[in-house]
């Protein structure tokens, strides 16, 4: 077993496969509790201890992992009321949620003036792949503190990227969602032109399946188009909103036209307003059909 101690806070739909795999691959981890008891306890019976505050994580682990929903919440967990910070030690705290670059970027600063070291790690792919230990991880630090971290990424990645310095990998992951995000918009009002002329979703996809334009993104929202699968990928449209506007944020701030990234966070933002925020993403297919006046729902 490892002699470094791990904290994690944040055992939700991603951070309990995460955390399960890093208690059985050798590291001492110690999980703050949750108002979901289930996934906690479930930790603890494979071997992990339990704090109450994140100052209690941050008194008796060396590396901290935070999985929790963006900036705010990583903010008020590093310098909040008995946060992370205020423990007074030299701990490395590993943000790998989707976090504001521009937030990361003045924790990371910030928090050097207190020997604490903060890095960046965002993650994709989806929970199935958190348990089976095979995210893609985007690492945004110095060489040094990206190989110190790494061993206890790779108890829970498949693929490790180092994109360059603290905030590169938040950034990175906009990007990512970006793409994704655009695509699931695109599905969307695809499927809704199609259902106007008539074409069903199983003729669509007998198209684009296994053709140039499918993709493994292609595959788990359609999932849901077509079997009506609810777990086929469980990232909610409020959390899509949420992560384009962080790009809005940084398209802004670095003075570059981004006009399909406004497009495709309205997409979001009419899904979002209209109350389907905890919906998810393949879900905004149906959302935009039934604005325009048609249903993707196969008969009988």
């Amino acid at each position: 077993m490892s002699s470094t101690k791990v904290g994690f806070i944040g055992v939700g739909l991603m951070g309990h496969g995460m955390a399960k795999n890093i208690v059985e691959k050798g590291f001492a981890l110690t999980v703050m509790g949750h108002r979901n008891r289930e996934p906690v306890e479930d930790l603890v019976g494979r071997g992990a201890s339990e704090a109450t505050s994140a100052r209690q994580l941050a008194e008796t682990c060396d590396v901290i992992f935070l999985c929790v929903t963006g900036s705010p919440q990583v903010e008020a967990m590093v310098n909040g009321p008995d946060g992370l910070a205020s423990a007074g030690r030299s701990i490395t705290i590993v943000d790998c949620s989707t976090s504001d670059p521009s937030s990361t970027v003045k924790l990371e600063a910030d928090l050097k003036t207190k020997g604490i070291t903060f890095i960046d790690a965002p993650l994709s792919r989806t929970p199935a792949d958190a348990e089976a230990g095979t995210l893609d991880v985007m690492c945004g630090a110095s060489p040094e503190d990206f190989e110190r971290v790494r061993p206890i990424i790779d108890t829970f990645a498949g693929r490790i990227v180092h994109t360059g310095p603290v905030g590169s990998g938040h950034t990175m992951k906009l990007l990512n969602n970006f793409l994704a995000m655009g695509y699931a918009a695109l599905y969307a009002e695809a499927l809704t032109l199609g259902a106007k002329a008539g074409l069903t979703p199983s003729v669509f996809d007998a198209v684009i399946r296994d053709g140039r334009m499918d993709s493994p993104f292609y595959r788990t929202f359609f999932k849901w188009v077509l079997e009506r699968d609810p777990n086929a990928h469980r990232f909610t449209m409020s959390n899509a909103f949420k992560d384009m506007t962080y790009l809005a944020g940084f398209a802004n701030s670095s003075g570059t036209a981004n006009p399909m990234g406004s497009a495709v966070r309205n997409s979001f933002a009419l899904a979002v307003n209209a109350g389907k925020g905890e919906d998810f993403v393949p879900t905004l297919s149906d959302f935009v059909a039934a604005s325009n006046g048609v249903s993707l729902v196969p008969k009988g």
